[in-house]
């Protein structure tokens, strides 16, 4: 190598006849301020002695904070099996599942059916809003207005045509909360539940009971919010349970309910919001008790306490997801060397 010493620029070069064979390619490590060079034995054992010549040379000097003599290396050996062997003789303590592999096969046909589901919602929807906006926008180009009304009354089939697949869907996602109460995922139960009954509340009490409602142009986005959401979450936990992470769609799991949720949680509050004349109207689902005072307890006012509910719903379910977000998409901390 050349180098600047106590001479000025100079070559320097050395040779050393070790002991016993060694392999022929070193490998070299250049730092600030030195040159590392690790050489490989080729047979693994002790040697007597560094070089071939009993006198050690001049310029070698032993490196004492990696100095292991023979007696070193028997005691970490020593150590090192009988770590091994505890590791052993816990792994042994712990019983091993004999349905893995069917429980994994569940978890994988349970998102894969969720997911084809939601992708048949989303689809539909999507093709229905272009042809039917389309049309109705070419009919109506005497008035924007008049074309925005039309299209908003397109909606109104919405739940017909996809309430029985909706109805299918969120029935199934009560498999989740069973799911998280039986441990076969590591999702907190609160969540999931608050999710799956708040939905299915809106689902099948109020817009499964009222005729009126199902014409009502929010069903739309209630149900492609949901849609939406379910596009991303379903893939991300069936790639999960075969061992596999695609960074885009984790980024979009973890990213695309932050406007979504909240969005869905007011479409969610406006039918219920819609919905409250209607119960008092009919007096549905009001519950008159036989007693002297012949007290009502009138269902719109359950509503109107749900409304709450609902907003500390979403709450819950946003901190949640947001705690998420930072564990999977947070910066990474930095190891401490």
């Amino acid at each position: 190598a050349q180098g600047h010493g106590a001479k000025g620029d100079n070559i320097y070069e050395f040779e050393i006849e070790f002991l016993e064979p060694v392999e022929p390619k070193p490998v070299c490590r250049m730092t600030q301020r030195q040159l590392n060079i690790t050489v490989q034995k080729k047979e693994s054992n002790w040697w007597e002695r560094l070089t071939k010549q009993e006198k050690r040379p001049l310029f070698l000097a032993p490196d004492f904070d990696r100095w292991l003599d023979e007696s070193d290396a028997e005691m970490e050996l020593k150590e090192k099996e009988e770590e091994k062997i505890n590791k052993m003789k816990i792994e042994s303590r712990v019983p091993k599942d004999p349905f893995k592999h069917l429980k994994k096969g569940y978890l994988i046909m349970y998102n894969l059916v969720q997911f084809l589901g939601f992708s048949w919602i989303f689809v539909n929807m999507t093709v229905r809003l272009f042809i039917l906006g389309k049309g109705n926008m070419e009919i109506n180009l005497f008035s924007k207005m008049v074309g925005f009304l039309c299209l908003t009354d397109s909606f109104y089939d919405t739940f017909h045509t996809i309430s029985d697949m909706m109805y299918f869907c969120q029935t199934l996602a009560l498999m989740e909360i069973m799911n998280s109460l039986i441990g076969l995922v590591r999702s907190p139960l609160i969540p999931s539940v608050v999710q799956v009954f708040g939905r299915n509340f809106v689902l099948f009490v109020i817009l499964g009971s009222l005729e009126e409602m199902q014409s009502k142009p929010v069903v739309f986005f209630i149900f492609y919010f949901w849609s939406i959401t379910e596009l991303f979450r379903y893939p991300y936990y069936m790639l999960s349970c075969i061992g596999i992470e695609w960074k885009p769609l984790t980024w979009l799991r973890y990213t695309v309910w932050i406007p979504l949720y909240p969005l869905g949680g007011l479409a969610e509050a406006v039918c219920i919001v819609q919905s409250i004349p209607i119960f008092s109207e009919t007096g549905k689902f009001s519950l008159g008790l036989p007693n002297p005072l012949n007290v009502t307890i009138q269902f719109p006012f359950v509503l109107q306490i749900y409304l709450i509910a609902l907003f500390l719903g979403v709450f819950v379910n946003f901190r949640h997801l947001y705690k998420q977000r930072k564990q999977h998409l947070g910066p990474k901390k930095r190891k401490m060397k």
